[in-house]
């Protein structure tokens, strides 16, 4: 099998991070954010990864897929678009490398989806009910600001789309995870093309279109505030399925992730909902909470960071506050005492 991940745009939602590292590559529970959809992928039998580019970090990308094609043993290609396409558009540029004599289903992922990926169930989905195409979706409480994706009762076809409806039509969402057959791509045309709501429509209108419930968790951690629930999603996650990735002791509360090479000093506090990256150090007295600490960043005594990244090779001073929602960039230096309460931080403040 095949599938193709659609990681084109420029990852604003994600700046500060995004202008040190292309948004797929941002690390999220210490590997990048694709590498969680390749492996899963890898798992449920693909053999063949195509990645539709359009950003501004080609040899970036190239380095991470010359690694990656020798550790998991799989093909990863590129298909670059020349201009912005949507989210339909991508798919007509690469088919030629979709497509094969063998008529088999291919994925389609958005870059941005973290989740537990069932895809070997959403392969069964799919041959089950002889879909042309499946998508998958999740249920959220409040449907009124999302593209709700109604379904025939008692059945999982899908019958229509509103958009943010007014009155109570569903509660499910697309969950940017779809199984196409071939035939979906001599429906899109080599322009710019919402998959959502140009070709998805034409297809339900045909009784071909079939939604798979997402179980477990869901989120589209495209921005700093959701990319901070979904790490505590997939950090409980983790706690259920592989406890064991976890890291225990007297100075951790709840689930906590922490690369081996990490170094943590007394006195601290960390948890609950913190991955802390390879190459750090936590010196003593530091507390940590609902955040993130990526590669090669040094906290000083008695810091305290909460609901927030720390970008790659960061230093936070002794004494200083990092908090509600704030995004430190690559190399930033937070001076000792300093306070920060929400916002982006891009270039460095001194020690």
């Amino acid at each position: 099998m095949k599938a193709l991940i659609l990681v084109g745009g420029f990852g604003t939602r994600l700046r500060p991070l995004t202008l040190s590292m292309p948004k797929p590559l941002v690390d999220f529970g210490n590997k990048p954010m694709i590498l969680h959809q390749i492996e899963a992928l890898k798992g449920a039998g693909v053999t063949e990864v195509v990645l539709a580019i359009n950003h501004q970090q080609p040899e970036v990308m190239l380095n991470f897929v010359k690694e990656y094609e020798k550790k998991l043993e799989i093909k990863i290609t590129f298909s670059q678009e020349t201009e912005p396409l949507g989210t339909a558009g991508p798919l007509a540029v690469a088919r030629d490398k979709l497509v094969d004599e063998s008529g088999q289903p291919f994925f389609v992922l958005n870059s941005d989806v973290i989740c537990e990926y069932p895809l070997l169930e959403m392969i069964e989905f799919h041959k089950t009910n002889r879909a042309e195409a499946s998508i998958m979706v999740t249920e959220v409480d409040d449907p009124s600001k999302y593209g709700v994706v109604v379904t025939e009762e008692g059945t999982a076809r899908v019958e229509s789309f509103v958009e943010k409806p007014k009155h109570f039509v569903g509660n499910k969402i697309n969950a940017g995870l779809y199984l196409l057959s071939p035939s979906v791509l001599d429906r899109i045309e080599l322009r710019r093309t919402s998959i959502e709501k140009e070709i998805f429509p034409k297809i339900a209108s045909e009784k071909k279109l079939y939604a798979m419930v997402l179980p477990g968790f869901w989120m589209d951690i495209g921005q700093p505030k959701d990319y901070i629930t979904g790490q505590r999603m997939y950090l409980n996650s983790l706690r259920e399925k592989t406890p064991q990735e976890l890291a225990t002791g007297d100075n951790i509360i709840g689930n906590v992730l922490v690369h081996e090479s990490a170094v943590i000093g007394e006195g601290c506090l960390i948890g609950p909902d913190v991955v802390i990256g390879p190459g750090c150090v936590i010196d003593s007295g530091v507390r940590l909470f609902g955040c993130t600490v990526m590669r090669g960043v040094w906290i000083k005594e008695h810091a305290c960071i909460s609901n927030s990244i720390v970008g790659w090779d960061s230093t936070v001073g002794r004494w200083a506050r990092v908090f509600n929602i704030t995004v430190l960039g690559k190399d930033v230096n937070v001076a000792d005492a300093e306070v920060y309460n929400s916002g982006v931080v891009i270039e460095e403040q001194g020690l």
